[in-house]
């Protein structure tokens, strides 16, 4: 970490007022400088030297010398005691921190305090002498050239000490000199080589941090030498290295090691030691800092030469002694090609390293070739040069395939440009005469069609057909199948597969290659191999495959082994070693497929399969036995084969369950037993199962953290077990099919020694649980026996073996939960374990900790846990020794973590105060890391119970921070973890503000503030997670501005651990803070730029280029830096984090800075368009480049600088832009959720034009249209499926975005050539299937979005579909077969579901058409004449585009679903599937298919539906035409499309036949899915299959259909009745009520049908016409098999769901609110539907069917009545109202009243309604305000519809007559309005019984209201109109009066209409409303006077003032000529009352 960074962090927010410090200045320093000799500990001291620093650096600095020369006193002085250590070193701190800080302005005195330095660097001990170093380095920094004239001293002191003997010197050392080497030319000159000898000699016996630094510096040294930096170079004229000179020094230390260089080189071939690992290792990291410090173009430019460099480092001889050292330089080779060309270079430059690879590759060949074909022995180094090569090619070609594999469907033009060869380059080494080369041939093949999977299946021919050739040549048949097994194991990478048939192929190969292996004894062994192998590797295709060859499979490995005992014995005779070789290989092959099988195939491991499996099995387990007196007589060459063969039993063994193998157990045993002690085994190999049997935590003790370095792979190499790290395919041929293990990139199995033991120690844990006690104890006893017989390094070996078995067994145990067993057995095995506490070996002891936790999980009993804990006490206390106090102190630790915080309890305060105690003994760092680490174990475990001993602990933990040094990282960070525990015990309490709790906070993070100081990267990586968990449990206290910067520093840091601490934390931090997280990243960027400015000097270059890497935030801010991590990091749980970080962000954030987001991911796609111009790869360079090679190279490395500056080190990598691609679908969808006004263009521009910051993604449409484009069309396939979905997105979220300007059209318009253009390359015909899948699903959106109105615009998209349905008619077998069949299903079900959907929009457009009103097409506007209607579509323009497919359409549409029909069949009936698969898939690939088909159904359906709806019912396709019409291939098909047996003649079926099938089809297909649909499922597969039933239902053909059937309405309405309770979208609601209601008007239909036929029939027999429906004569209704009963429950259901306080439970139970909210719209819409089909159900119903369910019906329908009429401001009446109004007159007017039985119940129903209606009609102030009109049109329902005697009840009489007169007398004039409507109609009722008492009660009424209106005019229109409305009720009674008593009814009428009259004057000044009343009242005396001349004159006589008035009103009129309104004469008598509501109920 850089200083300044964290210095910054402590001083600046203090002082940031210079003056202030100014004031105080001297006194601080007197402060700071006294604490200097009061010997601070190490995190102290570098605090207070930044601090002095610091503070000199702001105020003045004229005091500065006088400090800094008592630093050098202190220096000088003699005292070498321990006390005053710390004293001194705290002044050398200090003096280091001065020099760095302020540099040239103590320029004078550096001489002097060099010295000095240099003076006390002799004499120090380790820990000053590394901090003297450092101080060292910081003073070079400071001075930077200024200090030249002490850079030799330096170097000559410093140089000796980079071997010195503790690490953190040589680390200091290595940082040191590469300080200097930026200014001290002479280190990369004249001293080059030394220094290079030097670092070699400094990596022998080094440890990774040593390495790490050294290779460092040797790196950049080197890199400098090359290309010097420009200012060293202009002040000395310096003689440059070559780029040969400095690969030449590199190479010396990758081949011959350190020590041996200087010798003369005979000696040193005479010597001929083995080269030093470590040195390999250290030389190999040197190569890649080498190359990253001159960055990617310079690797670009000279990656030839420097590839074949590499490459010569692997052909040496001294790289290769021996097989294993061969492994090791490979893998370091494959290192440092991979960590280059990998992430240094972009892909266009990653794919010409690709075509120089291949270049080399070739070169090799040729080579190699020459010498196999030089029959004459004319080269005799050949053969040495052939073995040599192999490895070169191994590496060539595992980097080749890395590559390729990178660069996915990028990688594209480099197989198809001829010039490269690629592919055949690759294919000429499977020939090579070396197995490994073969291999590696063999998966570089694997990882090309991986890469681009179009090319797997003609590799597989290729392959298949030159191993036909090709079979008498032994590297032939080994070199293809290696290359065929190889990409049958790439399929399961493939998402699309390969053909069926290949597995056919396959298998007939593989036999005859095992059939022919017998013919020829030169081949036999690797036919043998090769067809096994084959069969092997066809077991990864899965059971699908597989399933079809197992009977031959079963039989091919019962014939491998002798059938019987006899036939064994008899076997052992015979045969010479030749024989037995291929026998038992040709037997490790058969194992090795059935192991293949097992693991592959689980689905087909029968009881049956398993045991026919076992019979080989245990006929191998019986031939083990025999196999050592065969190698005895044949040779010990067997004794591979012979292990090869044990390798593949256990393999499979420990698959199977041990049950099948119970009884071979002892055999078994025996010889696990053996392998795993090393009975018969001379070489002491160790397993390499045992740390990942160890805990993950105990990493620290094990050091097996290096596994999660950058440098794994050859840090692995170090490891102490045998062979680790030396992995090669060639050490097991099978794993080249196998799955990778997670983290590799290539598999690596290890040797076949150290594997057959990994196997045993594997497999006995597997058994070690079902073997009985006895066997248990002999086993434990015999391991210990064994122990003691072995000594010295043997004794290890056996040691770590037995305890890696022990472990492997206990886990077992625990896994299976049982227990170790009896006393006797658990002491033995304690013996043995706690034996190995005490061993010297760290490994062993950490083993035996974890044994010792396992076993007491196993056991569980109190009493022997305490035996285990008080022995470990007790050793404890005595012991004085480290490994027996480190061993004891792990047990400790292991104990509390296996048997948790509960099981210990009683130990806890013993074990802590021991383990602290231990924690303080400073003598030993060892004994203090593990008793730490045992500590966090235990403060891990024991979770609450330990909060007792958290301040003391955390006080121990502090007091060693302070005062541990830091060069003992193992302490620091078990301090860390402890750390960590701690904080997660004390949880959320650290929020709390006691004074305890704010102590134990402030104490973490002071440890929290050391730890993250620390040099030590794992150190920083455990202070984050610390700081993490804080964070998270007391989020205020940490503070985000300190830690974001530090962890922004961190993500560049080279070690990956830190890495991804960092990462973890800001996602963390990011879900939480994101703003503040992107905000504090910022400001590290604006201070980085200042601090450039201020004149600090950047480090090295190699600081430099990690800058440039890293916390280069630039304006994109972190996120920025995050999605350039994306490309550079290859970490699996790195990447994952930085995903869910950015989409943390991106959730927080992109709405608000949608600019931001989108501009990031612009830029990362924007890289695709880039790629593509790169398809042409020209093989010759041009002039130009080569003149660039001459120009001078200090020019070159200038601009080279300002390059790598300016732009990102490498252009985004595809998986980057998938995932760019991807956030851009996530910010659609957040502004989706967020705001309408991102999708509203004019929304859009007004918010902009009030705020200009407003930023809204409709104003980018451009951006993203142009952004999918890109995806859509690149040549990566994941991104064109990202950029097809981002399409479908965009194009569904703005289809109905109208553009403002243009009104009639909608945005998207515009972009319709980008859409055409951006679909049109997915529908080539090279393009995989999903992606056409995708593409046909985008197209439907587009044409379906109504976007382009234009047909001529829409046939370019059109006819993409038009062509893809041709390739669908092209049938099953089509030619050209590249991937498996169900990829083919999947294209054609997406073209048929995408015409599906563009069908079903092209109907629903022509049926709004149809409903609409033609609209004239001329405009009278002329102005818009442009884009008027001109555009519009003809009313059925879509379905002209889909009408002439129709035909070929329905059929395949039929085909699909009945297909779809057959799939979705239970298991049981597999049988009746057609065995030669249907229309569309294939038996074989039937389990695919079945998802495809679920995807593509719901949309056929509806299209299906919607054809037959239309036209389908009535097409009767006859079988010729159909055939006709059906290409070959599926003309054995045609009959099982149309519905009929092959072998039966095609006239059989009739119309109605066809057409019961096709319904049955339909109807089974939606049942079957709506009874369960998955909750995954898409909500429109459920609105589809709905809409369809509906539809379908809509044609009088289904409605029969179903209604002839009762059951099978029921069965729907109970399924539908059941999707009700699982879904809830209102929309679904909707659309169930809609298919309820069809059924019900089916039935009733049907019913309907019946009783005409029966009334014509026998008109005599009235009664069982009537008797007709459901309830019959009794009226019971059947659950279960009454529709009736069925729609009810069903509408029940959902009247409750929407008004819960219908049901009585529910408005009894308690938590039932009485408040009622307001209905939604959509519910209300619902309960309206539901209500209208509630009153439909008694028409299905016999009289006494109806009076069972009336009660209900009326009950539910009152009440919603009541519920829902609530007056609304508008009197607007809502649809459940108006539904509830018509659905009581629908009751009250049934037929069915007019039986006899049924009257009596009728009449007490109709009345009991009625009451209640009057009931909830009474107004109870407390609720809303009713809606008076509703309830009196109820009301008047009754009074018309009912007949007298049923409603004349007086009760309900006067009920009714109070109701109207309350409405009278209401304020409310609509009301008023309303009333009086009614009234008329009630008063015309033609039974005068009925309406006499009401037209008494309230005629008088009206008439006193009406006089009323002359003293109060109306004053609105509604007034208005309730006064006319009263006025035509008067009227009608005038007419129906007697002609006696007409002269009184007009002597009422007549006055009142002339009081309505306005004299001249007034009639001027009265306001419309008034004279409406005027010209109206006028009108109706003119009418009247006609009508009833004789009583008019009457009147009129009677009262001649009203003569006068009406005569000057008359005259005024005239006058006035006004028009005459043409009104209409108020109604006379009709017979039939009529009513005008704004709802008609009629």
């Amino acid at each position: 970490m850089d200083i300044h960074n964290s210095g910054s962090r402590i001083w600046e927010p203090t002082f940031s007022v210079t003056t202030d410090v100014k004031e105080k200045q001297k006194k601080l320093v007197e402060q700071l400088t006294g604490l200097i000799s009061s010997s601070p500990g190490p995190p102290t001291r570098k605090l207070l030297a930044k601090n002095l620093a610091a503070l000199y650096s702001i105020g003045d600095t004229f005091t500065v010398f006088q400090t800094l020369d008592k630093c050098n006193d202190i220096i000088k002085n003699k005292d070498d005691t321990a006390a005053y250590l710390s004293t001194k070193l705290a002044a050398v701190a200090c003096v280091g921190a001065f020099y760095e800080k302020m540099g040239r302005m103590l320029g004078s005195s550096f001489p002097e305090t060099v010295n000095n330095l240099l003076k006390s660097l002799k004499s120090a001990e380790s820990q000053g002498r590394s901090e003297i170093l450092m101080s060292l380095q910081k003073v070079l920094n400071g001075l930077g050239g200024a200090a030249a004239s002490c850079h030799r001293d330096i170097y000559k002191n410093a140089r000796s000490l980079l071997t010195d003997r503790s690490m953190a010197v040589r680390c200091a050392v290595a940082k040191c000199l590469l300080e200097l080497q930026n200014e001290a030319v002479f280190m990369w000159t004249a001293e080059l080589e030394n220094v290079a000898t030097l670092c070699f000699k400094a990596l022998e016996n080094s440890n990774y941090g040593v390495r790490v630094a050294v290779s460092n510096l040797l790196g950049t040294v080197m890199a400098t030498a090359l290309i010097p930096k420009q200012a060293t170079v202009m002040r000395q004229n310096v003689k440059r290295a070559t780029l040969e000179e400095v690969l030449e020094l590199m190479a010396t230390g990758f081949l011959r090691g350190g020590s041996g260089f200087l010798k003369s080189g005979g000696e040193m071939l005479k010597v001929g030691g083995s080269v030093n690992r470590e040195v390999r290792v250290g030389v190999t990291q040197a190569y890649v800092v080498f190359v990253t410090t001159l960055g990617g173009q310079w690797l670009e430019r000279n990656f030839a030469t420097f590839l074949s460099h590499v490459l010569d480092l692997v052909s040496h001889p001294r790289a290769t002694q021996t097989h294993v050292e061969a492994v090791y330089s490979r893998r370091c080779v494959s290192f440092i090609l991979r960590a280059t060309v990998g992430s240094l270079l972009g892909e266009k430059a990653q794919i010409a390293a690709a075509k120089d690879i291949c270049q080399a590759i070739g070169k090799q060949m040729k080579a190699v070739e020459a010498v196999v074909n030089d029959t004459n022995g004319e080269n005799k180094s050949g053969a040495a040069d052939v073995a040599a090569s192999q490895h070169v090619m191994v590496c060539a070609l595992q980097e080749l395939g890395s590559l390729v594999q990178s660069l996915n469907a990028t990688a594209s033009p480099l197989i198809q440009e001829p010039s490269i060869g690629l592919l055949e380059t690759v294919t000429s080494v499977l020939l090579h005469p070396s197995m490994a080369a073969r291999l590696a041939a063999a998966w570089c093949l694997r990882c090309v069609a991986v890469a681009l999977p179009f090319q797997l299946t003609p590799f597989l021919d290729r392959c298949a057909e030159r191993l036909n050739n090709l079979k008498t040549s032994p590297e032939a048949v080994s070199g293809y199948s290696f290359a065929m097994a190889a990409l049958l194991g790439g399929v399961h990478q493939c998402p699309l597969g390969i053909p069926h048939a290949k597995g056919k192929m396959v298998v007939s190969i593989a036999e005859d290659l095992l059939r022919t292996a017998a013919q020829n004894s030169r081949l036999s062994l690797q036919r043998t191999q090769a067809g096994w192998l084959l069969l092997g590797a066809l077991m990864t295709l899965g059971p699908s495959v597989v399933r079809y060859h197992l009977p031959k499979m079963l039989l091919l490995w019962r014939n491998v082994f002798p059938r019987s005992l006899k036939e064994l014995e008899a076997e052992k005779a015979r045969g010479d070693s030749f024989t037995w070789q291929v026998t038992l290989e040709g037997r490790a092959g058969a194992l090795c497929a059935m192991r293949s099988f097992v693991a592959h195939c689980p689905e087909l491991l029968t009881e049956d399969v398993i045991r026919k499996l076992m019979t080989p099995i245990e006929c191998a387990m019986t031939m083990m036995s025999h196999i050592p007196s065969v190698i005895k007589a044949h040779g010990a060459h067997l004794k591979a084969s012979a292990a090869m063969v044990r390798l593949r039993l256990y393999d499979i063994l420990a698959l199977l369950p041990p049950k099948t193998y119970e009884g071979s157990f002892n055999a078994l045993l025996r010889e696990l037993v053996a392998e795993f002690t090393l009975t018969d085994n001379s070489a002491n190999t160790t397993t390499s199962l045992l740390r990942s049997l160890c805990h993950y935590d105990d990493s620290v003790l094990l050091g097996s953290w290096l596994q999660e370095t950058d440098h794994k792979s050859i840090e692995d190499q170090l490891q102490p077990n045998s062979a680790s790290g030396s992995g090669a395919l060639e050490h097991d041929p099978s794993s080249i099919y196998l799955r990778i293990p997670a983290g590799e990139a290539v598999p690596g199995p290890l040797p076949l020694g150290v594997s057959v033991i990994d196997a045993s120690v594997a497999l006995f844990g597997v058994v070690f649980p079902h073997v009985s006690y006895k066997h248990r104890l002999q086993m434990l006893d015999h391991f210990a026996e064994c122990v003691k017989q072995a000594k010295g390094v043997r004794q290890q070996a056996v040691q770590l073996n037995i305890f890696t078995a022990v472990l492997s067994a206990l886990k077992g145990l625990a896994e299976n939960k049982s227990t170790l067993g009896p006393e006797e057995v658990r002491k033995s095995a304690l013996t043995l374990v706690m034996s190995a506490l005490d061993n010297p070996n760290p490994i062993l002891r950490c083993a035996a900790g974890e044994a010792l936790g396992r076993m007491a999980q196993v056991v569980g009993e109190a009493t022997f846990i305490a035996r285990m804990a008080q022995f470990s006490f007790d050793k404890l206390k005595s012991a004085r020794d480290v490994v027996s106090r480190t061993g004891h102190s792990l047990a400790l630790g292991c104990l509390h973590r296996y048997v948790g915080g509960i099981g210990s309890g009683q130990h806890l305060k013993t074990s802590v105060s021991i383990l602290l105690a231990l924690a303080q003994d400073g003598t030993s760092p060892e004994v203090q890391t593990w008793s730490l680490h045992s500590l966090a174990l235990i403060v891990d475990s024991s979770g609450p119970m330990y909060r007792g001993y958290v301040e003391p602990t955390l006080s121990l933990v502090l007091t060693l921070l302070l005062t541990v040094p830091p060069s003992h990282t193992e302490v620091h960070q078990c301090l860390g973890r402890c750390l960590g525990a701690i904080i997660t015990t004390v949880g959320p309490e650290l929020q709390g503000n006691g004074a305890t709790i704010s102590t134990i906070r402030s104490s973490c993070l002071v440890g929290c503030a050391i730890t993250q100081d620390h040099s030590d990267s794992l150190v920083q990586a455990a202070a984050i997670s610390c700081l993490q968990q804080l964070h998270m449990f007391a989020p205020r206290h940490v503070n985000l501005s300190s830690l974001v910067p530090s962890l922004c520093v961190h993500l560049c840091s080279s070690h990956l651990l830190l890495r991804r601490a960092a990462v973890a934390c800001l996602r963390q931090l990011a879900q939480r803070e994101a703003a503040e997280v992107c905000e504090y990243a910022m400001s590290l960027a604006k201070n980085a730029g200042d601090k450039e400015n201020s004149g600090i000097r950047v480090g090295s270059r190699r600081d430099i280029h990690c800058r440039h890497q890293g916390v280069n935030i630039t304006e994109t801010g972190l996120e920025g830096v995050l999605f350039g991590m994306l490309d550079r990091e290859t970490d699996r749980k790195l990447c994952s984090d930085i995903h869910d970080t950015l989409g943390h962000m991106l959730s927080s954030l992109a709405v608000e800075k949608l600019s931001h987001w989108l501009m990031l991911c612009k830029d990362v796609l924007a890289a695709s368009s880039d790629m593509s111009t790169a398809a042409p790869l020209g093989g010759g360079k041009d002039e130009e480049s080569e003149k660039k090679d001459e120009m001078d190279d200090d020019t070159m490395f200038t601009t080279l600088g300002e390059e790598d500056k300016s732009k990102p080190s490498v252009a985004p990598r595809w998986a980057t832009r998938v995932f760019a691609a991807d956030c851009l679908c996530r910010i659609i969808m957040l502004c989706e959720n967020a705001n309408k006004a991102h999708f509203d263009l004019a929304m859009a521009r007004s918010a902009k034009l009030r705020n200009p910051k407003n930023d809204l993604l409709v104003l980018h449409l451009s951006d993203l249209i142009r952004m999918a484009f890109m995806a859509a069309t690149d040549h990566s396939n994941q991104l064109r499926m990202a950029g097809l979905q981002a399409l479908e997105d965009i194009i569904k979220k703005f289809a109905s975005v109208p553009e403002p300007e243009f009104p009639g059209h909608v945005i998207l318009e515009q972009y319709q050539a980008n859409v055409g253009a951006a679909l049109r390359p997915a529908f080539s015909q090279d393009t995989p299937s999903d992606i056409t899948a995708k593409a046909c699903q985008v197209c439907s959106t587009w044409i379906g979005s109504e976007v382009v109105s234009d047909l001529n615009d829409l046939r370019r998209v059109h006819n993409l579909l038009v062509s893809s349905l041709d390739k669908v008619q092209a049938g099953k077998g089509s030619s050209s077969q590249l991937y498996r069949e169900s990829a083919t299903t999947m294209e054609k079900l997406a073209v048929l579901k995408a015409w599906a959907e563009v069908y079903v929009v092209a109907m629903k457009i022509k049926k709004e058409a149809e409903i609409k009103p033609k609209r004239a097409i001329k405009n009278t506007d002329d102005d818009e004449e442009d884009f008027g209607t001109v555009d519009e579509l003809p009313p059925d323009s879509l379905i002209t585009l889909v009408q002439p497919e129709l035909p070929i359409l329905s059929r395949l549409w039929l085909a699909a679903l009945k297909d779809y029909a057959l799939l979705t069949l239970p298991a049981e009936f597999a049988s009746q599937l057609p065995p030669d698969g249907g229309a569309f898939y294939t038996p074989e690939t039937i389990d695919t298919a079945r998802l495809h088909y679920r995807n593509s159904w719901a949309p056929i359906l509806h299209a299906v539906a919607l054809w037959l709806n239309s036209a389908g019912f009535n097409a009767s396709e006859s079988p010729e035409k159909a055939a006709a019409a059906m290409p070959n291939s599926q003309k054995r098909d045609s009959s099982i499309m149309l519905n009929q047996a092959a072998g039966t003649p095609s006239t059989t079926k009739s119309l109605p036949e066809i057409n019961k099938d096709r319904m049955h089809l339909i109807l089974g297909v939606s049942i079957q899915f709506l009874c369960s649909p998955r909750p995954e499922e898409p909500v429109e597969h459920v609105t589809s299959c709905l809409q369809a039933l509906h539809t379908l239902l809509d044609s009088p053909c289904a409605r029969i259909h179903i209604a002839e059937d009762q059951l099978l309405g029921v069965e729907l309405l109970s399924v539908l009745h059941r999707l009700l309770l699982t879904w809830d979208p209102p929309s679904v609601q909707l659309l169930v009520t809609g298919v309820v209601q069809q059924i019900v008007r089916a039935a009733q239909d049907y019913l309907q049908e019946k009783r005409n036929t029966l009334n014509e029939d026998n008109i005599k027999e009235k009664k069982t016409c009537l008797v007709l429906g459901e309830g019959g004569e009794t009226g019971g209704l059947e659950p279960g098999k009454s529709l009736v009963f069925a729609a009810m429950e069903l509408l029940m259901f959902i009247l409750v769901r929407h008004m819960p306080h219908l049901s009585p439970k529910m408005s009894d139970s308690p938590s039932h609110v009485s408040a009622k909210p307001q209905l939604s719209e959509e519910s209300a819409r619902l309960v309206a539907a539901t209500v209208t089909i509630l009153s439909d159900l008694p028409s299905l119903c016999s009289p006494a069917g109806c009076m069972t369910i009336l009660p209900t019906i009326l009950f539910l329908i009152t009440r919603v009545l009541k519920e829902t009429a609530v007056k609304t401001v508008d009197n607007q009446v809502s649809p459940p109202v108006s539904a509830a109004l018509q659905a009581i007159k629908t009751t009250v007017t049934l037929p069915m009243a007019k039986t006899e039985e049924t009257h009596k119940q009728w009449t007490s129903l109709i009345r009991s309604t009625l009451a209640s209606i009057l009931e909830y009609s009474q107004s109870d102030g407390t609720k809303s305000i009713l809606d008076e009109v509703s309830m009196l049109t109820a009301i008047a329902l009754f009074l018309w519809s009912a007949s007298t005697e049923i409603i004349g009840v007086l009760s309900l009489q006067n009920g009714c007559i109070n109701r109207f007169k309350n409405a009278l007398n209401s304020c409310d004039p609509w009301v008023q309005a309303k009333c009086y409507q009614l009234l008329l109609s009630v008063f015309q009722h033609t039974n005068r019984a009925l309406s006499t008492p009401y037209i008494h009660s309230l005629a008088p009424i009206m008439v006193e209201k009406l006089k009323a209106v002359e003293s109060n005019r109306p004053n609105s229109n509604t007034e208005l109109l309730a006064v006319q409305e009263g006025i035509k009720v008067l009227e009608t009674l005038v007419a129906l009066g007697e002609e006696q008593n007409r002269v009184q009814l007009l002597a009422l009428l007549v006055p009142t209409l002339i009081s309505y009259l306005l004299n001249e004057n007034a009639f001027a000044s009265a306001s419309t409303v008034s004279k409406d009343l005027h010209e109206f009242a006028l009108q109706n005396l003119m009418h009247i006077g006609p009508l009833y001349p004789h009583a008019f004159k009457s009147v009129m006589g009677a009262a001649p003032e009203l003569k006068i008035r009406l005569e000057t009103a008359v005259r005024a009129s005239q006058a006035s000529k006004a028009k005459a309104a043409a009104r209409q004469p108020p109604p006379t008598i009709h017979s039939v009352p009529t009513i005008k509501l704004k709802t008609s109920f009629f």
